[in-house]
């Protein structure tokens, strides 16, 4: 059993992991957490651990789990664990990769570090990068494994939509729609944003003939919506037949899906890299080959 590497997980993305793990065919415990009135946790793992350890954690809303995580490392390190992966299906921080302003935090290249100096290979999915393109780069573990979720994105469609146009709501999201609509021989375009704030942008669509047509925006990141939000609202001047959203992580944050719906967009579809009342896409399988290699 010393040979088998175990997979270790959270409470919150307990039936994700599994899945993975089942996937692998690896065996799957969950990490024991208990948070004291104070907010501090106590972390417990099994007291024997096989040499090599991959915790799965979803790293949205980040902050208490990165410390959880540094906590279990450590415990498992000290427990006898040699090799240790960390598979972060939806990986934090990776947006600021410079410093805007005077005085602000590079994130992406400290929350890097702290990571790289604790696990030796990082598993992820279509990580948010802007003008650092290579997963190494903003993590510099030994091993870094960008999985991307447009596979399985592609096939789901096939099986939803009948010829559908795909449009990629801003320049950022052209690599997954393009990706999706080679898979399918589907028709794509991309709009462009202009940023205006956290939670306002100005979305324009190229020309074109989006009049009775079924339109898909296809993105990898949905966090307050608003660049589908306004890519919808552009659209429905043009009358389609539906609109619907297909994204990688979704975080809608406050009241993203109502704004949503209210614009027109009537079916959204997720990943389960992010646990989500849209979840209906799985990404055992991908994860899964990640891990067994």
């Amino acid at each position: 059993m010393r040979n088998i590497p175990l997979v270790l997980c959270f409470p919150e993305y307990r039936q994700q992991a599994k899945r993975m793990a089942a996937a692998a065919g690896f065996p799957c415990n969950e990490v024991d957490i208990h948070h004291f009135p104070d907010g501090e946790s106590r972390i417990r793992l099994p007291e024997k651990l096989p040499e090599q350890i991959i915790f799965c954690r979803s790293l949205y809303q980040p902050n208490g789990k990165l410390i959880e995580l540094l906590l279990a490392v450590a415990a498992a390190r000290r427990l006898g664990a040699k090799q240790i992966t960390l598979v972060a299906p939806y990986l934090c921080y990776m947006r600021q990769d410079k410093a805007f302003h005077p005085g602000e935090a590079i994130s992406q290249r400290i929350i890097g570090e702290l990571l790289a100096r604790q696990f030796d290979a990082l598993i992820t999915v279509d990580p948010h990068l802007h003008r650092v393109h290579n997963l190494q780069q903003a993590v510099p573990v030994e091993r870094a494994i960008t999985l991307s979720a447009t596979g399985i994105m592609a096939v789901w469609l096939a099986k939803q939509s009948d010829n559908p146009l795909l449009i990629g709501p801003d320049e950022e999201s052209v690599q997954w729609v393009a990706a999706i609509a080679r898979h399918n021989r589907l028709d794509y375009c991309v709009a462009s944003k202009e940023r205006l704030g956290d939670r306002n942008v100005r979305v324009t669509l190229p020309d074109g003939n989006y009049a009775g047509r079924n339109i898909i925006l296809v993105d990898d990141v949905a966090s307050t919506g608003q660049t589908l939000e306004m890519a919808a609202r552009e659209l429905l001047r043009y009358k389609p037949v539906r609109i619907s959203a297909l994204v990688t992580h979704a975080l809608f944050a406050d009241d993203a899906l109502q704004r949503l719906q209210r614009v027109g967009v009537e079916q959204i579809w997720s990943c389960d890299s992010i646990p989500h009342p849209t979840n209906h896409l799985q990404l055992a399988e991908v994860l899964a080959g990640a891990i067994k290699s």
